[in-house]
């Protein structure tokens, strides 16, 4: 397989890296400096402007998937554009999948779409699919991140047990977890553990739990939730990201929302278009602000700046300063980690979307949806089984699924089943797997 990636910044460097380690893969950077950080990977690489003719007549011949992530939209739509033109002048040529990183709110509405009219086979916004798993997040105040799959039927949420927790010290078996529900996945430091009944629950654990939307709504109680009251949040940084954030929280009736912001044009600007939210014009690292307002009584601060040493500072503060939870943006790829190592609760980065539907493109057929765990260290992945699927037709507990992977959920029909030993895939069933990174490549096999 080969794959076209124009714009080598953060997200473009990042999937080139992933995508290098198993296609063939062409770079494509006007920038020297950015294209030298992408000439050290194991990609082709070509400096020029990825929306010029030229180019791209001169490499799309044998393309499978292009994937335009500049920063700026117009080059991205543009790219993707004129490779379809361009494809389809030449019969013979592979038909291009292309996908356009768009975050102007005139383009899109939604965080991934399809404008196919125009060229486009998959747009995504990050930031507003940024948004709006933060929105997710921020319905159960004790989870930290949170997934949908199967079209609603499934839902992913992980928990993280405070040293305070009464669950510290109880093996899984007495979680006493509803009957839809099952814990998929323990992280542990550096560890990743998939576990039996008999492990243990320790402080600083993250929990990831798949069941039924409706059962999750209850492990709330288990995992540490207070009883029903005011959501009390601090936004800290309105721009793109903090403006799509703003807008789906301020529709929330049982949310009080208070945004820092330190343009006060901006503030102007923003304060005409939301109704409930309480806009400053302030800086976020200032003490003597977050004191007046109060930041120990907020049930989440949110660091959503353009800066990320803006947000980890944010983000202490608020944490020391005694905020419930903190959740910040971390654009680089390699501070998600580092947010988290300090205490952050919970690091967020736009380039995820981008990334997981690059990644659902060159997987090959039958997955549906993808999500990445731990800063890409484990994946839950949705499958359809087909009709040639390899795991059709068994019991699990005949099929050899690889160390390192776990069947957590499948709905057949309208039926959601947590599987047992004697369970049987059927074609068309929606399958749910939990998969370190290193086993995902042999779990597809079984779906081929």
């Amino acid at each position: 397989m080969k794959a076209v990636v124009i714009g080598a910044g953060e997200v473009g460097y990042h999937i080139a890296k992933f995508l290098s380690l198993t296609h063939d893969v062409i770079v494509v950077e006007k920038n020297e400096e950015v294209a030298r950080r992408a000439d050290e990977l194991d990609v082709q690489v070509l400096a020029g402007n990825g929306a010029n003719a030229d180019i791209l007549a001169s490499i799309l011949h044998d393309v499978d998937i292009l994937v335009a992530v500049t920063g700026v939209d117009e080059v991205n739509i543009v790219a993707c554009m004129t490779a379809k033109l361009i494809i389809r002048s030449h019969p013979g040529w592979r038909e291009t999948k292309t996908i356009a990183r768009v975050s102007n709110p005139d383009y899109i509405d939604v965080p991934v779409t399809s404008r196919a009219q125009v060229g486009v086979d998959v747009m995504i916004c990050p930031e507003l699919a940024l948004a709006s798993e933060v929105a997710e997040v921020l319905s159960t105040p004790s989870a930290i991140d949170t997934e949908v799959f199967a079209g609603g039927k499934v839902q992913m949420m992980e928990f993280a047990i405070r040293s305070d927790n009464r669950l510290v010290g109880q093996q899984i078996r007495d979680l006493k977890l509803d009957d839809c529900c099952i814990v998929s996945a323990i992280f542990r430091k550096h560890e990743i553990v998939i576990p039996h009944g008999d492990d243990v629950i320790r402080a600083n654990d993250h929990v990831v739990v798949v069941g039924k939307p409706r059962a999750l709504e209850e492990l709330g109680r288990i995992f540490g939730n207070r009883g029903p009251h005011r959501n009390r949040i601090l936004l800290i940084g309105c721009g793109i990201v903090g403006f799509y954030l703003a807008k789906l929280i301020d529709k929330d009736e049982n949310a009080d929302l208070k945004i820092i912001e330190y343009r006060k044009s901006r503030c102007i600007e923003v304060a005409e278009m939301l109704e409930n939210a309480l806009i400053l014009n302030g800086d976020g690292t200032d003490v003597n602000l977050l004191r007046e307002e109060n930041i120990e009584d907020m049930d989440v601060v949110l660091a959503v700046t353009d800066n990320d040493e803006k947000n980890l500072l944010c983000s202490l503060l608020a944490k020391q300063m005694g905020a419930r939870k903190v959740i910040a943006r971390a654009d680089r790829s390699d501070y998600v980690p580092l947010f988290e190592m300090i205490g952050i609760d919970m690091a967020v980065s736009p380039r995820e979307a981008t990334v997981n539907e690059v990644l659902k493109l060159t997987m090959g057929r039958g997955i549906e949806k993808l999500a990445t765990l731990e800063g890409e260290k484990a994946e839950i992945i949705e499958y359809t089984a087909s009709r040639s699927s390899k795991i059709i037709g068994k019991s699990l507990d005949r099929v050899k699924f690889p160390k390192g992977a776990l069947v957590t959920m499948v709905v057949h029909n309208d039926d959601t089943i947590i599987p047992r030993g004697d369970t049987v895939i059927r074609e068309g069933d929606r399958v749910i797997v939990f998969a370190l990174s290193s086993a995902v490549s042999a779990v597809e096999k079984f779906f081929k």
